[in-house]
């Protein structure tokens, strides 16, 4: 018996101390770092692409530039125009029936907003499926739309015109073909005509448009300077730019999509999340950028990879970058090397004006993987399209003051013995483990006097039956 006692006593004292060496050691927290290592953007001369422009819509001036008048193959950046034409020739609120003539020749490599033939949607969700997963179903849908719109808005024989002082007679006079015939099977082609006529008319100089989504066609192409150009244009357009800025979307239930909601997507525009890395160059000189609005990204086969944005200097000054063509093996540095061209051209811009009219830091609400030291504090532009002096009120809005930042786990163990840091750090962890120690110590009191008793106990009777020897 007193041998069963003994173990369990020592089972326990074991347990024990187990238990008082946990306690010393570090506490053992959760962490949400998975060791991203510091990000720094390429030096201009180690950006891969065909070329690049960064223009000054505030100036009317190219800040920066690489063969910008150099032709190349858009893509899904094509879309920016259909977008803007769409927003001034369409209601927003009115429903389109996507037709089986839209979604012919979308291959595999399409990338889509998913609407099926039949489906009745609404021009606005049409747009968010145009912008931010790059739907060419969505682009062909709102060009045939358009096109029958601008039918009914602008017929040949009456007085009425569009922002490019035509009517519908400059689309048959074009196509030279009747308007029932172009209705009827040349849609796409028509709104491509007016895509180019807006071209012209805001100054492009090398683009010609064959289609609304950017699918290759060999003459269908751009020039850097005149994607900004484009970009520029869209941006007088406030939903335009609600458009370029939103993060995702979820499309609302349709006749052929019953579910609320049938898709969710995401801006294809990496530095939408990410504003930050434009935030400094290579050599980590301050960009001044004081915000990224929103863009259009591109890809074929044809033409790479390409990104043409929105940005705000802190000088308050508006600035279009476009970068086109990286090439295959670099496709996977895009985001990096629009975020180089986007720094040195933020940069370059602050130099010529160096008055901070705008301020905060990039997309506090946007920011995903910024290191702690360089997370924003409060969102810089407010409303994406307001003019430089209405970016911020006339009397800036008080700083708050700064709550004190939470110690770190290196300055709590240089500060606290390893005992008080782990109770500092898991009270209720430690609550219970001193109730379960508690219980064990009285539990060995308990044994070891039962034990003590036992011994003497049986001292006691050995004496009785021990026979007096010496009697």
């Amino acid at each position: 018996m007193i041998k069963a006692f003994r173990r369990l006593s020592a089972f326990i004292l074991a347990l024990s101390t187990v238990l008082a060496l946990t306690m010393q050691l570090p506490a053992l927290s959760v962490s949400a770092d998975v060791g991203q290592p510091e990000i720094y953007v390429p030096a201009l001369e180690d950006v891969h692409c065909q070329s690049y422009c960064v223009y000054d819509k505030t100036t009317g001036k190219i800040i920066m530039s690489q063969k910008a008048d150099e032709k190349c193959f858009p893509a899904s950046m094509t879309k920016v125009m259909t977008c803007m034409l769409s927003l001034e020739i369409l209601d927003t609120d009115e429903k389109l029936t996507v037709s089986k003539e839209a979604l012919a020749g979308l291959g595999n490599d399409s990338s889509l907003m998913g609407v099926k033939e039949g489906e009745k949607v609404k021009v606005s969700e049409l747009l968010y499926g145009l912008m931010l997963p790059s739907g060419n179903d969505a682009a062909n849908v709102l060009a045939e739309g358009c096109v029958e719109a601008f039918f009914n808005k602008f017929p040949a024989d009456g007085e009425a015109v569009n922002k490019d002082g035509v009517n519908s007679k400059y689309i048959t006079d074009t196509l030279r073909d009747t308007k029932e015939n172009i209705l009827n099977t040349r849609k796409i082609e028509a709104f491509a005509a007016l895509m180019n006529l807006r071209a012209e008319k805001i100054g492009c100089k090398g683009t010609h448009f064959t289609n609304a989504c950017g699918l290759h066609d060999d003459n269908h192409y751009i020039t850097a300077q005149d994607m900004c150009t484009m970009m520029a244009a869209a941006t007088d357009i406030p939903e335009f730019n609600m458009l370029i800025s939103a993060p995702s979307h979820v499309f609302k239930a349709t006749n052929r999509h019953r579910a609320e909601p049938w898709s969710y997507v995401k801006n294809s525009n990496n530095l939408l999340y990410d504003p930050w890395l434009a935030t400094k160059t290579a050599n980590g000189l301050d960009s001044h950028l004081a915000a990224i609005i929103g863009g259009k990204t591109g890809t074929t086969s044809q033409a790479g990879k390409c990104l043409t944005l929105y940005t705000v200097c802190k000088n308050g000054h508006d600035l279009m970058v476009t970068v086109c063509n990286v090439p295959p093996n670099y496709q996977f540095y895009l985001t990096m090397y629009v975020a180089s061209v986007t720094a040195y051209g933020n940069l370059a811009c602050w130099k010529t004006d160096p008055v901070e009219r705008v301020y905060g830091t990039t997309g506090d609400y946007k920011s995903v993987n910024a290191p702690a030291d360089q997370q924003p504090q409060y969102d810089g532009v407010e409303e994406p399209g307001k003019e430089p002096a209405d970016y911020y009120p006339a009397t800036p809005t008080p700083t708050p003051t700064p709550t004190p930042s939470p110690e770190t786990e290196e300055e709590m163990m240089s500060k606290y013995p390893p005992l008080v840091l782990f109770v500092k750090q898991n009270t209720g962890i430690s609550v219970t483990i001193a109730v379960i120690m508690l219980a064990i110590i009285i539990m060995n009191i308990v044994l070891m006097i039962r034990v003590n008793n036992l011994k003497h106990g049986r001292t006691r009777i050995a004496k009785r039956r021990t026979p007096n020897i010496g009697k």
